[in-house]
């Protein structure tokens, strides 16, 4: 019997520049040159302004979990071995919110301080967040 892939990223021209980022250890997010709003998710325009202009800047990589669940059924046989995992929702200091995990800790709560680690799966570097210590 062979092993299932893990899903991997599908990279366009217009989130190349975020999946770069995340392999040379960077989370870069769009920032819209009109009014300086940060965007995730990767958009065509900014959903405040609709500029279509906008730069690429690294976020700090901090944050708080907005919001989380946890899987325990299987949805790719790939993950048949991970669950129970985490999905979370997580409020970057910068403001947008960007859905990941969290990993290091079976304990995930509202409001708990996180910072972005970069995973080298197949194929790809993906973001988590590890729990970090309250300022």
């Amino acid at each position: 019997m062979s092993e299932i892939s893990r899903p991997v990223p599908v990279v366009t021209e217009e989130n190349r520049p975020f999946w770069e980022g995340l392999a040379e250890g960077r989370l870069l997010l769009q920032r819209c040159s009109g009014c300086g709003h940060p965007r995730y998710p990767i958009a065509l325009v900014c959903p405040r302004c609709l500029s279509k202009e906008h730069g690429w800047e690294a976020m700090s990589g901090r944050g708080t979990v907005f919001s989380s669940v946890v899987f325990h059924q299987v949805y790719h046989p790939a993950f048949a071995d991970r669950v129970p995992y985490n999905v979370a929702m997580v409020e970057l200091d910068e403001g947008p919110l960007i859905m990941t995990n969290v990993v290091g800790t079976d304990q995930v709560t509202v409001g708990m301080p996180v910072q972005v680690i970069f995973t080298a799966i197949e194929g790809a570097v993906i973001h988590q967040f590890v729990p970090r210590d309250p300022e």
